[in-house]
């Protein structure tokens, strides 16, 4: 048999185990995502006629959405909120990251593990933390009230929107800084020492060079941040309470109580949307900062 017989047979076996490899992932993706999906769309263009699969087809649900004031308020408090984590979380986790990547040196490993530490419970217990922490007769209360700062307990710190900020910039702050940290981490060397040797102070040298360069990893952390947060919706039950309702607790009183499903498919395909329209804005500011650098 000629070489080219030979190489032909291997690349036959090369796909073969190449697509006997990737069958699993596309199965699950498949049937637990992309059929996931189009039920939900699917749902969203229903009417509520109490069966799963009826025939009314309608896009009232929408209209309902974007009519109905109080749903545009939901959704703008959403954004807000999500927002605000995003950027406490990707403020506070820049400069841990750029301490592990420049600084940490041999305790590098130790303060990986502190930061990957939360991921060893449970996001419930977490939150529960920060309630017992922020209650009316929480950690934070008696602290105030042992130092004299406080003559009585406060209501200010539980059921707040503050309090849903703190509470999920604390839970998604790893999440932050391992993309800014691997940013950081890939920057040339190099470059740092050219703009040394030309004269670059420290601040100039970040400015100009460590933050342009870190910038995809600041990006990627935003959005990693931002689209969970967005339809959370333990924490605003938990810790936000009524003023602090989320489009994701609207979503799963739909599911739930209300039994609509229709309805709350439609709100959930909105938010699908909304994250959407977010993610193609970070690609384009990607892209320029990519083009810049």
């Amino acid at each position: 048999m000629n070489n080219e017989g030979v190489s032909l047979r291997a690349f036959d076996r090369t796909r073969i185990f190449r697509g006997f490899m990737l069958t699993p992932g596309a199965i699950v993706t498949l049937v637990l995502v992309l059929f996931a999906l189009f039920l939900v769309v699917f749902l969203s263009v229903r009417v509520n006629d109490d069966s799963l699969l009826g025939a009314g087809v309608s896009l009232q649900n929408f209209v309902t959405i974007f009519t109905e004031p109080l749903y545009g308020l939901v959704v703008l408090r959403s954004l807000t909120i999500a927002g605000l984590v995003t950027l406490a979380t990707v403020v506070a986790a820049y400069p841990v990251a750029y301490y592990l990547a420049f600084h940490a040196g041999p305790r590098r490993s130790l303060i990986l593990f502190l930061v990957t530490l939360p991921f060893w419970t449970s996001y419930l217990l977490r939150v529960f933390a920060w309630k017992i922490v922020l209650a009316y007769n929480g950690v934070l209360n008696s602290v105030l009230m042992l130092t004299g700062l406080s003559a009585e307990p406060s209501t200010l710190f539980l059921n707040t929107p503050a309090a849903v900020v703190l509470t999920l910039a604390h839970a998604y702050a790893p999440f932050a800084i391992l993309p800014i940290f691997v940013a950081l981490e890939t920057i040339p060397k190099s470059l740092m020492e050219a703009a040394s040797d030309l004269g670059a102070r420290p601040f100039t040298t970040f400015r100009r060079v460590i933050l342009p360069n870190s910038m995809p990893g600041v990006l990627s952390a935003a959005v990693v941040v931002f689209v969970p947060t967005v339809g959370d919706y333990v924490t605003p039950a938990m810790i936000g309470g009524p003023t602090s309702t989320m489009i994701g607790s609207l979503v799963q009183a739909q599911f739930g109580k209300a039994n609509d499903w229709p309805f709350g498919a439609a709100l959930a395909v909105m938010v699908m949307l909304v994250i959407l329209a977010v993610v193609l804005i970070v690609r384009q500011a990607d892209r320029l900062f990519g083009s810049r650098t």
